[in-house]
């Protein structure tokens, strides 16, 4: 098994490999389209421009997208004690700098961490989670999401999640937007496009897909086992896990794109559907991490 450091600089290198690929694979995506409309050769330049604007905007600006779709925002030690002095106690028993601490506006109980490196992560918990956790439980969520920083998960799942988003709306993009519209009425090419439009919406979501169940979900189970290290209480993310876990309620800020982020997947539902929608969940089941977790009491 690998050590803490050795996590850490895996990480790092599959952030830039994954990095690498979307930019190669938003090109082609690009440069396929450009031929088809019609544009010269001169177009894969402007497909490696914008490849590459994705790509650093993934991760340079990853967070702020993540937290703005989330409709996060700062919070204070005044309006969440427990939650903001969670941060602060596991941060420093981490030995790295105190995160950014944000809340979502959100009923339902849940928690993720976001940011490129240490030095700017963000901790964002619902307000649910706030309300319906005691300090014990909300030390062991936090120090979860503190794991994840540490061991750079959360640079890695926040790239992931932004541009797997893009490639989605990039594809729905060409399938209803102007590019198909301006075509449609041109015989052949209009309908070739549609149907490879239609393709690439179904293909691109199983790309991203396949590429965050290839960052493993073991690293939900390394999160888990850092929260236990930290918190020297295992029964705590137990007992968190188990509320959080039994809440009915969907999370609304939360989506597919988005979801591998939190500590529960927070698409109420659709993990229990088939045995397909569980080969592609991001997220190990509650029971084997709470399995894992007693197993270190």
């Amino acid at each position: 098994m690998l050590n803490v450091y050795e996590q850490v600089e895996r990480n790092k290198r599959r952030s830039n490999l994954i990095i690498v690929f979307f930019a190669f694979f938003i090109t082609i995506i690009f440069y396929f389209f450009g031929r088809i409309l019609g544009y010269g050769p001169d177009f894969i330049g402007l497909a490696l421009v914008l490849a590459g604007a994705t790509s650093f905007a993934g991760y340079w600006y990853s967070d702020k997208i993540v937290l703005a779709v989330s409709g996060a925002r700062p919070t204070s030690k005044e309006e969440s004690y427990n939650f903001y002095t969670a941060v602060e106690n596991m941060s420093l028993a981490a030995g790295i700098p105190m995160p950014k601490v944000y809340l979502i506006e959100d009923s339902a109980p849940n928690a993720f961490a976001t940011g490129r490196d240490v030095n700017h992560a963000v901790v964002a918990a619902t307000t649910g989670l706030v309300e319906k956790l005691n300090k014990t439980e909300m030390e062991a969520v936090v120090a979860h999401e503190i794991s994840h920083i540490r061991n750079y998960d959360m640079r890695l799942a926040t790239i992931v999640a932004v541009l797997v988003g893009a490639v989605v709306l990039l594809s729905d993009w060409f399938l209803r937007g102007g590019l198909i519209r301006r075509r449609r009425d041109e015989g052949e090419a209009g309908s070739l496009i549609f149907v490879l439009g239609l393709v690439l919406i179904f293909i691109s979501p199983l790309v991203g897909k396949l590429i965050q169940l290839a960052l493993s979900r073991r690293r939900e189970f390394l999160a888990d086992a850092g929260s236990a290290m930290l918190t020297r209480q295992p029964s705590g993310l137990i007992s968190a896990l188990r509320k959080i876990s039994a809440d009915p309620e969907p999370l609304e800020a939360a989506n597919k794109a988005t979801a591998s982020l939190y500590i529960v997947n927070p698409l109420k539902g659709e993990e229990a559907l088939n045995w397909l929608t569980k080969l592609f969940n991001t997220h190990p089941p509650i029971e084997e991490r709470i399995k894992a977790l007693e197993a270190m009491e």
